[in-house]
């Protein structure tokens, strides 16, 4: 006979179960109505669909402007975050390998540090001020805004994991007549490949679903939309009929989902490397 279980563990799965729940019910939903009917919609809403109906999907694809916003988007995460794993990295090795003897490297890294403290909603008025300023209320200007805010976490995370390599490896690379950005190119940055995935998810699925930012510098045009812009507003433009605007979330899911089912395995590994390391 199996033992039973205990008190504490019955309460663990029973949470564990309620948060997969919380969790997946809004993705079925999302599933089963962008492949109803209308008609089908309005007899009952939770009920899955008779047959698979790829109209919406279709509709989605063929009558509206879903493809621009979908390349827009994908400019912009790409790029971003493709900046975010380059730049990043570069700074955060120079302050892990110069905050022990320097006091301006380690004023720079808790400079970054405070920043995490400080909530968007605090500087989005001034940075939006700006941005008008220097005329960047763009897509260019949108990425180096992602660009300045993933400094912070990233130098946290980053500089934590660098201090964890030795240092030996380095100056080998010294005596063999590297300079620093060769050792850094080709000697460290192969090391951190596991923060830099870690630093690639998070920002991927920041970037990719962010809303307010974009509201702020993409104000200018529809045409410069990402995908959560749309998403705002496909209730104005087609008086929010449901089985088309839950085909268009569920488009929209698809890239990031992928993603994040490749490479989630990355995210607690090198959160917790970067976290305690050094």
């Amino acid at each position: 006979m199996s033992a039973r279980l205990k008190p504490g563990r019955a309460s663990a799965y029973l949470f564990l179960s309620l948060g997969a729940l919380a969790i997946i019910f809004p993705i079925y939903l999302t599933v089963i109505t962008a492949l109803k009917t209308p008609g089908e919609i309005a007899r009952n809403f939770f009920l899955p669909p008779g047959s698979f109906y790829l109209g919406n999907i279709q509709y989605i694809l063929t009558r509206s402007k879903f493809l621009l916003y979908v390349r827009n988007s994908l400019f912009v995460t790409v790029v971003s975050v493709s900046l975010i794993a380059v730049f990043t990295p570069m700074v955060s090795y120079s302050i892990a390998r110069n905050m022990d003897q320097s006091r301006l490297y380690k004023v720079f890294y808790f400079y970054f540090l405070l920043a995490i403290f400080v909530p968007f909603q605090v500087i989005m008025v001034p940075l939006t001020l700006v941005m008008q300023k220097i005329n960047l209320m763009s897509h260019t200007g949108l990425i180096i805004c992602y660009l300045a805010l993933a400094l912070t976490q990233s130098v946290f995370l980053y500089t934590g994991y660098i201090k964890s390599i030795p240092l030996e490896l380095e100056e080998s690379s010294f005596m063999d007549g590297c300079s620093v950005p060769q050792t850094f190119f080709r000697i460290v940055y192969p090391l951190i490949m596991p923060m830099t995935a870690t630093i690639v998810i998070l920002n991927a699925l920041w970037v990719w679903n962010d809303f307010l930012l974009p509201l702020l510098v993409l104000n200018k045009s529809n045409t410069f939309w990402t995908m959560p812009l749309f998403m705002f507003n496909f209730k104005n433009q087609y008086s929010f009929e449901s089985n088309l605007a839950f085909a268009a979330f569920l488009l929209a899911l698809l890239p990031i989902i992928v993603l994040y089912s490749f490479m989630q395995r990355y995210i607690i590994a090198g959160l917790t490397n970067g976290a305690l390391k050094g």
